[in-house]
């Protein structure tokens, strides 16, 4: 049952990547900026769930209820995740909406060293215990293999949140107006549309993603450490490129085929999957620089 075990694996480990990649790019498509700290900030929402837990008034609410304690616990970290997407798009990146897009990508990794630097400060460079929040249990068998209830759970939600997202971005006001940013800036402002208050909203959104993106992360590997989300995150990058960065369906897409290659090649090589999972990302950038779903785009020179 290899096959079977790789599949729901790598079904698991997909979604997580897609939920990582649609805040890379959907940041990418508003304002043409990678944004480096992205894998970082589903660090912070890791901290900020074994924080949340670890509080007497949790602990409290835990023993009466450990599902309301780490509900709570997640939405905790996923208003602190998109309050912290706002205030990094307003204080970092707001004023070099019209620098170099160089500029913008050093202030990324500034801002994504600083997280990291600061979750060492306050917590310690070892690895902490995730606290658990999706009780283990098993659902069902698939020959040999046990299927368990955050496996099922991570796919359910991580596909529940990806429908909403573009149901959001295709039908709301707020999301036409992402899809008129994207396009063109000058044309959406002339419309009325409220540029800043956008990117910060699709900031706030992608973080949010990614403060789920970390339970189920970190859940799954049972720790949290200052450097947790800088391998998922640059492998949620690849999935972004492969996808077609600047395309939701495209961000998904990836997401899943990285998640499932990664699932397979661990199985048979494990100690090259991650130069593996890069070497993708070199095939895409030499063979289909706008990757599967991504739209061909002509510069003039």
């Amino acid at each position: 049952m290899v096959t079977v075990y790789n599949l729901i694996g790598g079904l698991q480990m997909g979604s997580i990547y897609a939920l990582i990649a649609l805040g890379y790019t959907m940041v990418y498509g508003i304002v043409r900026l990678i944004n480096f700290a992205h894998g970082d900030i589903m660090m912070v929402g890791a901290y900020a769930i074994y924080f949340a837990m670890g509080t007497a008034l949790m602990q409290a609410v835990a023993g009466v209820s450990p599902l309301l304690a780490g509900v709570l616990s997640v939405l905790f970290a996923v208003v602190l995740c998109v309050t912290l997407g706002v205030l990094m798009d307003r204080i970092a990146y707001k004023p070099l909406r019209n620098a170099p897009r160089i500029s913008a990508l050093i202030t990324a990794i500034g801002i994504s060293l600083a997280l990291e630097i600061s979750a060492q400060l306050i917590f310690g460079s070892g690895q902490l215990s995730f606290p658990t929040i999706v009780p283990k249990v098993t659902l069902f068998k698939v020959g040999r293999r046990s299927v368990n209830l955050l496996e099922i759970l991570t796919l359910a939600v991580s596909v529940l949140l990806m429908i909403g997202l573009n149901a959001f971005v295709q039908t709301t006001r707020t999301g036409k107006a992402m899809r008129a940013v994207s396009e063109d800036q000058g044309a959406a402002m002339l419309m009325g549309v409220n540029v800043d208050k956008t990117i910060s909203i699709t900031f706030g959104i992608g973080c949010g993603l990614a403060a789920v993106g970390s339970v189920f992360y970190a859940q799954k590997v049972y720790y949290v450490t200052p450097l947790l989300g800088m391998l998922p995150g640059l492998k949620a990058f690849v999935a972004a490129v492969l996808g077609g960065i600047g395309s939701i369906p495209g961000a998904v897409l990836g997401g899943f085929i990285i998640g499932m290659a990664e699932t397979f090649i661990k199985y048979y090589a494990s100690e090259y999957v991650d130069a593996m999972v890069f070497g993708i990302l070199i095939l895409v950038l030499l063979f289909r620089p706008s990757g599967i779903l991504g739209a061909k785009t002509k510069e003039k020179v």
